[in-house]
């Protein structure tokens, strides 16, 4: 089991910037690839980023491309998410997911996830 915890959510303006944090915990020491998704009402949830337990492989989707910026610590099993330059389409509920099973690459498939946060809202206005 790897329990995720999502904050900084909140309310900005377009053009402004957030920071998503995801803070994992786990009885056994186990290596694991983490991800951003997003769901906003009325749609599918959706891939945003992700980073191999390694940090060294990130994989964005093409909204979060040049935006985005995912980040890791596993000293202190904490995943950022830095969005910049907000937009409206921006607007969902992130959640931070964990894929055991395969820690070296980045899945961009909601299905290969196996533990996720309860999300936190981001709300971006003009």
């Amino acid at each position: 089991q790897v329990q995720l915890v999502e904050a900084g959510g909140g309310l900005a303006q377009t053009g402004n910037s957030l920071r998503l944090s995801c803070t994992a915990s786990s009885r056994t020491e186990r290596s694991y690839t983490m991800g951003w998704f997003r769901q906003a009402p009325g749609k599918e949830r959706e891939f945003v980023a992700g980073i191999a337990w390694s940090g060294r492989n990130t994989v964005y989707s093409d909204s979060a491309r040049g935006r985005f910026f995912i980040s890791r610590f596993n000293d202190k099993n904490t995943m950022y998410l830095e969005m910049r330059n907000l937009k409206l389409e921006d607007t969902a509920v992130y959640y931070c997911a964990a894929d055991i099973t395969r820690p070296w690459m980045v899945d961009l498939t909601v299905e290969n996830y196996d533990f996720w946060g309860q999300g936190t809202q981001v709300t971006v206005s003009s």
